[in-house]
């Protein structure tokens, strides 16, 4: 590799990106977006995990008394909302939207019996009534089969805390393949390339001048996002800063290596697009941005391993959350160095300038 040569086409290619006030205006735009939805979705206090319908003819004053009296009222966590009508409120539970109704008056209850959290409020409603019947709030020992009680204390995991590296990472993928595949194919259909193969310029060299300048743009909006929602959200972080840098370093050359790759040899805009998105999305529902694959088909989960965004995704999560080094995420660290060389030489390989 000449250094002169690639040290132009980088600088020319960050001028040209500079330059154009739309993509960089939305670059700068984008992350505040990003940072202005965390902050308002995951800010204030904790919504309550279920909800439970009461129904009365003064509802409002009959909750008030019942939660002097029964403890399951007084359980945290729960929603009370009160109802005026039985009938549509019983629809609700039939259709999951409320997870548990009592009318009041009567003295009845009603579940959805393929609900999950109807089955586990039931549970807590006959546990609060054995409370109630071991006096007041002192708690009786009931089916605890000699086990005895002990208690820790920490920071929860939110949710929040969870999904935040599936969506950095998810951002860095789009920003990634499109980004980078685009341009190469706009270059192509408007006779860049054409002109490029007249210079002394070698297809590796371009290539890799297009993964540097790509790469500072998606480390900079990925910090800045981070940081931006970290000032409102606060998120979980056990694990080293220097250590996150790097699995999302190498995972943004990984991924701009496959835009790279699949814009080799396509002229078509449209095809490019096409061929993106069908990447992209399948990436993104298969490696646990939104939702864990623990307990999936083993099938489904060998097949994310295929994708670099799972292996940006767990090394990324195993380090905020569960505070681990470079040496428990070795493991994705060399695949994406491997899947980064591949894509790049396969990219240089199979790439056409006309």
């Amino acid at each position: 590799m000449n250094l002169r040569r690639f040290l132009t086409v980088l600088a020319a290619r960050n001028r040209e990106f500079i330059r154009d006030r739309s993509a960089l205006g939305w670059n700068i735009l984008f992350p505040v977006l990003i940072v202005a939805g965390f902050a308002f979705a995951f800010s204030g206090q904790p919504l309550d995990q279920y909800k439970v319908g009461v129904y009365a003819e003064a509802p409002l004053q009959k909750l008030a008394t019942v939660k002097e009296e029964q403890a399951f009222f007084r359980t945290s966590y729960i929603q009370f909302i009160p109802v005026v009508r039985l009938d549509p409120a019983i629809i609700k539970v039939e259709r999951h939207q409320l997870d548990m109704l009592f009318d009041l008056d009567n003295g009845h209850y009603w579940i959805n019996s393929d609900s999950p959290k109807g089955y586990m409020l039931e549970r807590v409603l006959y546990g609060a009534v054995i409370v109630d019947a071991g006096g007041g709030n002192a708690p009786v020992a009931v089916e605890s089969g000699g086990y005895q009680r002990q208690t820790v204390s920490g920071r929860e995991i939110r949710y929040v805390d969870w999904v935040i590296p599936g969506i950095l990472a998810m951002n860095m993928m789009f920003s990634s393949l499109f980004g980078v595949g685009y341009v190469i194919v706009r270059y192509r259909k408007n006779g860049v390339l054409r002109r490029l193969q007249a210079t002394p310029l070698s297809a590796f060299e371009f290539l890799s001048a297009q993964v540097v300048s790509r790469l500072w743009l998606i480390m900079a909006i990925s910090i800045m996002v981070y940081v931006g929602a970290n000032l409102f959200i606060d998120f979980t972080m056990f694990g080293s800063y220097w250590n996150l840098l790097l699995v999302f370093s190498l995972g943004a050359v990984s991924l701009i290596s496959m835009g790279l790759l699949v814009a080799a040899r396509i002229r078509s805009e449209e095809l490019a697009g096409g061929i993106l998105n069908l990447v992209s999305w399948p990436m993104m529902f298969l490696s646990g941005v939104w939702f864990s694959l623990e307990g999936a088909n083993p099938l489904m989960q060998k097949l994310a391993l295929i994708f670099p965004l799972t292996h940006i995704i767990d090394a990324a999560r195993s380090i905020m959350i569960d505070g681990a080094g470079l040496v428990e995420v070795s493991t994705q660290l060399v695949v994406l160095t491997a899947m980064s060389a591949i894509f790049l030489l396969l990219g240089a390989v199979l790439f056409r300038w006309k």
